[in-house]
């Protein structure tokens, strides 16, 4: 613990330091370890002291009044004490925020047994069952009349129109009103598909 003392028009005793010391020595058990300015100030009849307690990035200022300045000392020590009591209080009793729980993984189960026609001939086996939560993703759809052909169409029209607009979907119908769909496969190659 560094303490720096000033005085303003008034002079600092040592018995004074010390009861000071003392009082910033009972902060230390809430505070830790800190550096300190005290500046005690005299003013016809009243007495101020100002003690500030910087501590990592925290500065605590207590400011106390009174007509005997170990009174002052001693309500300025009050009101740091209280400030670092609430403090360590705000500090203390933030809530950490939860993983939330779609990324919580769920614990794999596994599940031993034997395998085999008799005891002397079992296997042991491992087997794994997966979570039995069943992530689901919600469908992006998108409402679309470009792969749907409006006019009854033969095949070779069909083709030649899903080549034509590029996709890989074509719902058709044919010139005896049954539906049909033309599909390209992931290898290329078109696929007829007729609805019942």
């Amino acid at each position: 613990m560094i303490v720096e003392y000033t005085g303003r028009q008034f002079a600092i005793s040592a018995s004074l330091k010390k009861d000071i010391e003392a009082g910033l020595e009972k902060l230390t058990k809430i505070l830790g370890d800190f550096k300190s300015k005290v500046i005690l100030t005299a003013e016809k009849q009243r007495r101020i002291a100002e003690v500030s307690v910087s501590r990592r990035n925290k500065l605590l200022v207590g400011v106390g009044e009174g007509t005997d300045m170990m009174a002052a000392v001693d309500e300025a020590l009050e009101h740091i004490e209280k400030q670092a009591l609430k403090h360590n209080g705000r500090r203390r009793d933030t809530k950490r925020d939860k993983k939330p729980e779609w990324k919580q993984e769920a614990p794999e189960i596994e599940a031993r047994m034997a395998v085999g026609a008799t005891a002397s001939t079992a296997v042991p086996v491992v087997v794994h069952k997966f979570p039995h939560v069943q992530r689901v993703t919600e469908a992006h759809l998108v409402k679309s009349d470009e792969c749907v052909a409006l006019r009854p169409l033969t095949i070779e029209e069909a083709v030649k129109e899903c080549e034509f607009r590029d996709r890989g979907i074509l719902v058709f119908r044919d010139k005896t009103n049954q539906v049909k769909v033309l599909h390209r496969r992931k290898d290329g190659k078109l696929e007829l598909i007729e609805a019942p």
